[in-house]
């Protein structure tokens, strides 16, 4: 039996246990293949007392699995078995003949205490066998929760690597003519339900950044005075200037352990990059130079930083010691690169990269090497890791009287999807797994 606090409503479950199985069958994907295909896969409706409901889960949990591009979910007119009791080993031949290499069943019921029991079970169709089955019990008011995370279950299963599904964004939200937008910050869940919005938007918002550790947003506001950088409080609401500094500080992001926040401060012509410590509030001085220093991001190991500079005359990234020092350049592309954020894996550095009138999104190794361009397009900006280090959003604007609007790519770049907003957003960070 384990326990699974939900952030928000302090208890999202009151326990889930893995449902007996036979042994569990060979039945993987390896994402980094150079001919990958998606894999195929059924999702039943899931049966229930509330069928509605029910029915809402299993199709949140196909459009997470189809939006990752590592499953390819098939057709339900093309079911030629109709699961009537999700307990019941399928009948596997029938699941063959639609070529679903996997197959998912579940039933969603309440428990005489009014909790939602959700049960799932994931078949191995050629392994002819059980590979996955967990039971969740929570508030029926976190009925998508658990959807997302039966869709990490299952990717992780499958995939061997962590999920990201469980996860929220929050983001700038435009609204209003191009030459007078109102930002707001907002949040919501990956796929874009749940929004709700932060702040009110009487003054402008831009680069928010999750806490990995708390629920916590450190983002920059342009209200009265100089922008200053804040810290807010998702739950209660709170904020607080992080520090009283002259001129202007920008671009903040935590350290891994959420302890420290690293950020630039404009100073005349130059800015260069500070750490505060957010118990004691004292503040470290990283780079001393008459360049413009900015958009610092922590290795996961807390050992490095990776930031943008014009020292070298145009804008470029280097890596240098957490605690300050020598700098070493690490892009020589064609091109002026912005915006690096180190995967939670340790193994990229996103970017934006402008070049020959376009902005590309990208990733390199942390020495520099492996240089690979995503996207392109307009105007691409903003990369945000998922927490799994296999997947980033970023804001793309395509110009005229438009306005920006959220992407997810993957780090091969074969997967590319619209993140759904009801209106122009940018700027998205992305949360840590929730559970």
């Amino acid at each position: 039996m384990r326990t699974m606090f939900d952030r928000r409503a302090f208890l999202l479950l009151a326990g889930s246990a893995a449902l007996v199985s036979p042994a569990a069958a060979q039945m993987t994907i390896t994402l980094d293949r150079g001919n990958f295909q998606p894999m195929p896969i059924a999702i039943t409706d899931f049966s229930g007392s509330d069928p509605a409901m029910a029915q809402q889960i299993s199709a949140i949990i196909t459009n997470n699995l189809k939006r990752s591009g590592v499953f390819a979910p098939i057709d339900k007119a093309a079911f030629i078995e109709k699961t009537t009791n999700p307990d019941a080993a399928p009948r596997f031949d029938a699941w063959k003949v639609i070529n679903a290499q996997a197959l998912v069943t579940g039933k969603v019921v309440r428990d005489p205490s009014g909790r939602l029991k959700t049960e799932f079970r994931l078949w191995d169709v050629f392994g002819g066998q059980q590979s996955l089955g967990q039971q969740y019990f929570t508030d029926p008011n976190n009925w998508r929760r658990v959807a997302h995370i039966i869709s990490d279950a299952i990717y992780s299963k499958i995939t061997g690597e962590k999920g990201f599904f469980d996860t929220r964004v929050v983001f700038v939200e435009e609204t209003g003519p191009k030459d007078r937008r109102v930002k707001r910050l907002a949040i919501m869940d990956q796929d874009g339900a749940n929004l709700r919005y932060l702040t009110r938007g009487e003054d402008l918002v831009v680069t928010p950044r999750f806490s990995p550790s708390s629920q916590e947003v450190a983002y920059m506001s342009f209200g009265a005075g100089d922008p200053k950088v804040f810290l807010l409080n998702i739950e209660t609401g709170q904020r607080e200037v992080v520090g009283n500094f002259p001129g202007m500080t920008f671009s903040p992001r935590f350290s891994p352990d959420g302890q420290r926040i690293v950020m630039s401060l404009s100073q005349g012509a130059s800015s260069n990059l500070f750490v505060m410590d957010l118990r004691s509030r004292n503040t470290t001085r990283l780079t001393d130079t008459s360049a413009i220093d900015t958009s610092p991001s922590y290795s996961p190991d807390a050992s490095q930083i990776v930031f943008e500079s014009d020292r070298g005359g145009s804008q470029q990234l280097y890596v240098m010691s957490a605690s300050g020092g020598g700098a070493k350049r690490i892009s020589f592309g064609q091109g002026r690169y912005s915006t690096p954020v180190w995967s939670p894996r340790g193994d990229y550095i996103a970017f934006t990269k402008q070049s020959g009138g376009s902005f590309s999104i990208g990733i390199m190794k942390p020495d520099g090497s492996g240089e690979r361009i995503l996207t392109e397009g307009f105007h691409n900006e903003g990369p945000t890791w998922a927490p799994n280090g296999r997947y980033l959003m970023f804001f793309r604007d395509a110009g005229g009287n438009s306005g920006a609007k959220l992407f997810m790519v993957d780090i091969t770049g074969r997967v590319e999807v619209p993140v759904p907003t009801g209106t122009f957003a940018s700027d998205p960070a992305w949360s840590p797994l929730l559970n």
